[in-house]
């Protein structure tokens, strides 16, 4: 009997896992957002206001009283308001005594203040426990369910029960709470909103300067040696021609750079014969954002491929094979098919294909959403294995294509090399120095240290 009694009592809901209740200061655009969502994950909801009056903008199951009122209900209280409206706050500071202040404002430029909002917040009311959270979401995010926003938030705070609450409520919310420690790092969190893409600086400056430099090589190879030397005005080439030649050029260049890192730690770790010492902040920097440098040369393939596909429907174009058409036509002789240019022509474009190809698979397994649902080795085989089989497919798409430049006296305008002859340096040498270190003498050690072995324990210490 006892046995079935507690069996009955285990499927009986616990109503003592009541939510309770939350105050929020602040009634604008991410205050009614998160305390929609709040009253959505079963939280009662009670707002603090100057006025009292029920508004349309409020969520229809929230409470509205005055700021001590509201305080006296909840133990925990988000504060969304800027920090130029804190001083009200002062007044309230008994009330406010040992409740959580979740601090949620961002500021408009990075390091306003010399110190963060939370920790002014801290300063204001010192016998509150103020914890910093959300600031990182925005209300767009709660409003649409984060479904395709980040979900993380982070979480800092001096009191470790108080930060314990705040991260229960962002997992009750759907979200994924990142602790950061402390409340000094409540200025770095208020800095996160404020970073304009901080993994793509380098890869954007770095394809900004490459760019510019192939555009105006080509600029002058192909339209200023070409007006001066021969007469023709080809200055229509820059709208199509020499983006055409710039856009593969960047690509192959930028997926070399994907891969030069590794070949830099590979021989860094050979020749320190260990893998426990940091490599260069240069290099580390470098490795960080491969990820960027993959996706901005992926735009630069599809450009070419854009680019490419228009080609046909150029004037030049067409004027070029009415004018050969007509030479037969006038000479009576029809040229005969030329295998060898045939062959070139169709390995040139399968070749092109091919690497797009596993250029965009490499794109696509690169996202998030892709990249969380493969296991390690999976990534790393699309990630290496193909990555350098999408190399050595776009190097040999260029080296049939521009190839054979390299030993035509006319493509050495001004004696410059033509801009496919620079553009296999780079890849060619990646590839080189790649298949070095996959001979067995080298691969061997070189696994052997990635696995922990070490030649001289004292990199270690």
């Amino acid at each position: 009997m006892n046995k079935n009694s507690s069996n009955i009592m285990a499927l009986t809901p616990n109503t003592s896992n009541k939510r309770e209740t939350v105050c929020i200061y602040g009634t604008g655009d991410f205050g009614r957002a998160l305390g929609h969502k709040l009253i959505q994950s079963g939280y009662p909801v009670v707002y603090g206001s100057r006025s009292t009056q029920i508004s349309n903008l409020i969520p229809k199951d929230a409470e509205v009283l005055g700021h001590a009122e509201a305080a006296q209900k909840a133990a925990i209280i988000i504060i969304a308001i800027q920090r130029q409206h804190y001083n009200f706050l002062t007044p309230l500071a008994e009330v406010l005594r040992g409740k959580v202040l979740v601090d949620i404002s961002n500021n408009l430029k990075l390091n306003q203040y010399p110190e963060s909002n939370a920790e002014y917040l801290a300063q204001l009311l010192p016998g509150s426990k103020v914890v910093k959270a959300f600031n990182t979401v925005s209300a767009w995010a709660l409003q649409s369910g984060t479904l395709d926003a980040s979900r993380q938030v982070f979480v800092c705070g001096d009191d470790v029960e108080a930060k314990q609450m705040v991260m229960n409520i962002v997992r009750a919310l759907g979200l994924t709470p990142v602790d950061k420690g402390s409340l000094l790092a409540a200025q770095e969190i208020e800095n996160y909103p404020l970073q304009l893409f901080p993994m793509w600086k380098f890869p954007m400056f770095l394809s900004l300067g490459l760019t510019a430099f192939f555009f105006f090589y080509c600029l002058a190879l192909d339209v200023i040696y070409t007006y001066i030397y021969e007469n023709n005005n080809f200055s229509f080439f820059i709208a199509i021609t020499i983006p055409n030649r710039v856009c593969p050029v960047m690509a192959l260049i930028l997926l070399a750079l994907v891969y030069l890192p590794g070949i830099f730690a590979a021989i860094i770790q050979l020749y320190r014969g260990t893998k426990y010492h940091r490599f260069p902040d240069w290099l580390d920097k470098w490795m960080l954002c491969r990820k960027q440098l993959g996706l901005i040369a992926l735009a630069f393939a599809s450009l070419h491929a854009v680019f490419t596909l228009v080609t046909p429907l150029r004037a030049f174009v067409r004027w070029r094979i009415s004018k050969g058409i007509i030479a037969q036509v006038l000479s009576n002789k029809t040229e005969p098919l030329n295998n060898t240019n045939a062959w070139l022509s169709d390995s040139y474009l399968a070749l092109g294909i091919l690497g797009y190809f596993l250029f965009v698979l490499l794109g696509i397994t690169s996202l998030p959403s892709v990249s969380n649902n493969v296991n390690w080795r999976e990534f790393r085989f699309v990630q290496s294995k193909l990555g350098y089989l999408a190399l050595i497919l776009c190097t040999a798409h260029t080296l049939v294509y521009g190839g054979k430049w390299f030993l035509s006296p006319s493509a050495y305008k001004w004696y410059l090399p033509n801009i496919y002859i620079l553009s296999l340096i780079v890849p060619c040498a990646v590839l080189v120095v790649k298949f070095v270190l996959i001979f067995p003498c080298v691969d061997k050690p070189l696994t052997q240290i990635r696995q922990g072995w070490e030649r001289n324990p004292k990199y270690s210490e």
